[in-house]
């Protein structure tokens, strides 16, 4: 059988619309599941949202504490201010700090009682972090340093952006060495001052 020069040139005109239409689909698939894709688009092919960064979250204390022997618990809220469902997971960073936002100080403590969950916030939702401030009389004064903090910088699980919730008042200690501030991991739903625990 012989081909004519437009049969040909009609033959060749089919392979080149093929390959145009399959070489992104193509490239598509191939991509998907490449090692070295970012983490969000893994989280995204396994239908888990990303990770909430500092952008996408605003930290804010809920008052009042609620006071026991040595300590005072704050509501450490975590709600998602963007426009995209996310995660939290584990303890975040938190530290005193004085006026200017320097750090007071050592950081927080991790409360090892509590068990870290992968927590999916949705746009306008919350979580929240049990926040303990200890009495810094019960320290030595030369140890400690004794001074008031105006408010606490807030490092997001797993993240190193941070936000400054002033103000917020309380004694602290200026020096590094005792644990006054302690936090637990992140807790799904808004925490309720002298309700959750």
């Amino acid at each position: 059988m012989k081909f004519s020069l437009g049969s040909k040139r009609l033959a060749a005109s089919a392979v080149i619309a093929a390959a145009v239409i399959l070489t992104p689909a193509l490239a598509l698939a191939a991509g998907s599941g490449r090692a070295g894709d970012s983490g969000q688009a893994a989280a995204h092919d396994s239908g888990t949202p990303a990770r909430c960064g500092s952008a996408a979250l605003r930290a804010w204390v809920g008052e009042p504490g609620d006071g026991t022997a040595g300590s005072n618990y704050y509501e450490l809220e975590l709600s998602n201010i963007s426009r995209h469902a996310c995660t939290v997971f584990g303890y975040p960073g938190v530290s005193a700090i004085a006026q200017g936002d320097r750090q007071l100080g050592s950081a927080a403590a991790r409360d090892g009682a509590g068990t870290s969950q992968l927590i999916t916030l949705a746009p306008g939702e919350t979580a929240h972090v049990q926040l303990q401030v200890a009495d810094v009389s019960n320290y030595p004064r030369s140890a400690c340093h004794p001074v008031t903090a105006v408010g606490i910088k807030v490092f997001p699980p797993n993240d190193y952006g941070s936000q400054i919730v002033a103000p917020f008042l309380f004694s602290a200690c200026k020096r590094r060495g005792p644990q006054y501030l302690g936090v637990s991991p992140a807790i799904p739903g808004t925490g309720i001052p002298g309700y959750s625990s």
